[in-house]
């Protein structure tokens, strides 16, 4: 949708041909008429698409440079962004997990396209009651109404693979049920095989462009988020790790009333992470449920190595609990295991963006697969621009202006972003949606400019890479040498804390005392 007028005409006729190339080629990926009709659908879309951006804003004479084009723009946008809504809800599965993402790179992507998405985050598509049942009969072995006193028709939201419907046990336990859609397994097959073929021609078509990695990516969550046995251990299982974290709530799994198709959990209300609006009218502070956010993933990903990577704001409610904010973390389908290689060179690589040391990041971006582009996977990493990762990303506050200079230059990267992609370290993909989310929900509660995220993360990167000296270390002289280093490094760290905080708030500020107090507690 953001691309020139040669790329647009290339891509319509790819499309046209990517009909007859399914219909060539369905025998040997066994399509059949379904993965026919929903191949063919977004085929279509695609090009109804192209054709209109072609039309109406690509063959205009307006001059770029005034409100007229911009209004315009604006509105071939909102016409984009609804056709792809059409397609996603009609398409169902592994386009729902597509247009969720796209609604959370606000700050990355045309407003147009974000605000029309974002309603999958909550309100995908929904199954029938009667399918509800059927799939409940079905794993269970037992009527749905023997199990439970009452179940609301009306689910409470609807995602890609699943949906979520208020129920009360015999025992007057109010519960909710997670359905896994009837089709979706069958879907999400045709759509696998759809997206492999989809990646063969444009790879045909387009040779600068490297999508391989995400079928191989795709292919191998999809299933890990079927299985919603897999689901209820994950979430056991990093209840236990933050179990110190007090104001975090993983709901409590009933396994005697779960299965690989229906997780029955303790029903906890909230409202979600990026409800501005929600978090003000109960009487939260953003910047509260920002760093604590950015506390939780931070040592999720630095610390422990196990990462829920599906942070989407529909996963992620906030609730006022004894007057501070508790974070209740939601669908624990995917998450990333990392290995201890990987997490020190990670963390080694952001420690290496916050001083700005080009010859380290350039070190430990080869490390993880990509040497020659190492100054545009900081940036991916990051999200912030080069200039500012040089000028320092601990001392420069974001602002509109680097939002719009990083939003301009990245339809101009999208050949280089294709090849970092396909070429990195596989377990660095999880991560970097991870963090596209996760600024997301900053940027929807206006607390991006704060950085108390990148504080957090910050501490967590010192803290790892310097357990991982400490384990190298061979006597005590040793260990107390890195323990200084460390301590020095944290105070350092908490300089620059002091010196954005004083430049941005008063010190009275209720928040900011909350944050400092919280900052020692690793």
């Amino acid at each position: 949708m953001f691309i020139s007028k040669r790329l647009l005409k290339r891509t319509a006729i790819g499309i046209i041909g990517l009909g007859t190339l399914a219909s060539l080629r369905a025998n040997e990926y066994d399509f059949g008429s379904i993965g026919i009709v929903r191949l063919g659908r977004a085929a279509i879309t695609a090009f109804i698409i192209g054709r209109y951006y072609q039309n109406k804003l690509y063959s205009s004479d307006l001059n770029p440079n005034t409100q007229e084009y911009l209004d315009l723009k604006s509105k071939v946008h909102k016409y984009g962004a609804d056709k792809l809504l059409e397609l996603c809800c009609a398409n169902k599965g592994v386009y729902i997990k597509v247009g969720q993402h796209i609604g959370a790179l606000d700050y990355l992507l045309p407003p147009e396209y974000v605000s029309t998405m974002r309603v999958l985050h909550s309100s995908a598509p929904q199954s029938s009651f009667k399918d509800v049942l059927t799939v409940i009969k079905e794993d269970l072995k037992k009527d749905p109404y023997e199990i439970f006193e009452s179940i609301n028709p009306d689910p409470l939201g609807a995602a890609s693979l699943a949906q979520v419907h208020k129920a009360v046990l015999k025992n007057g336990d109010i519960v909710a049920v997670k359905i896994q859609h009837r089709s979706v397994k069958t879907n999400s097959y045709v759509d696998i095989k759809t997206m492999s073929t989809l990646v063969k021609l444009t790879s045909l078509v387009f040779p600068d462009f490297k999508f391989d990695w995400l079928v191989d990516e795709t292919k191998k969550n999809i299933p890990r988020e079927l299985d919603f046995t897999q689901e209820g251990k994950n979430a056991e299982k990093i209840q236990n790790i933050f179990s110190h974290y007090h104001w975090l709530k993983i709901p409590k799994i009933y396994w005697k009333i779960s299965s690989p198709r229906v997780l029955t959990m303790e029903f906890v209300e909230g409202g979600q992470v990026n409800d501005l609006k929600y978090i003000q009218n109960n009487n939260l502070n953003p910047y509260e449920v920002s760093s604590k956010l950015g506390r939780l993933y931070s040592h999720m990903i630095f610390i422990e190595g196990f990462v829920h990577s599906d942070p989407h704001p529909g996963n992620v409610l906030v609730r006022n609990k004894n007057n501070e904010a508790q974070i209740i973390l939601l669908d624990h389908g995917l998450y990333a295991n990392l290995s201890n290689e990987f997490r020190w060179e990670y963390s080694k690589l952001w420690l290496a963006i916050l001083d700005g040391n080009r010859a380290a990041m350039q070190t430990h971006c080869a490390n993880l697969g990509v040497a020659d582009l190492y100054g545009l996977l900081a940036c991916m990493v990051s999200g912030r621009t080069w200039n500012t990762i040089m000028t320092g990303v601990q001392k420069t506050k974001y602002n509109m202006q680097e939002k719009e200079e990083f939003q301009k230059e990245i339809p101009n990267l999208l050949p280089q972003i294709s090849n970092v992609l396909d070429r990195v370290n596989r377990q660095m993909l999880l991560i970097l949606k991870t963090n596209d989310l996760m600024r997301c929900i900053e940027y929807s509660l206006n607390t991006a400019s704060r950085m108390s995220g990148m504080i957090e993360m910050s501490k967590c990167c010192i803290h790892s890479v310097y357990g991982e000296k400490l384990k190298c270390c061979t006597n005590m002289w040793e260990k107390w040498i890195v323990s200084v280093s460390k301590q020095w490094t944290l105070f350092k760290l908490s300089l620059y804390y002091i010196y954005l905080g004083a430049l941005n708030f008063n010190i009275k500020d209720s928040a900011n005392s909350l944050i400092k107090n919280e900052f020692y507690t690793f």
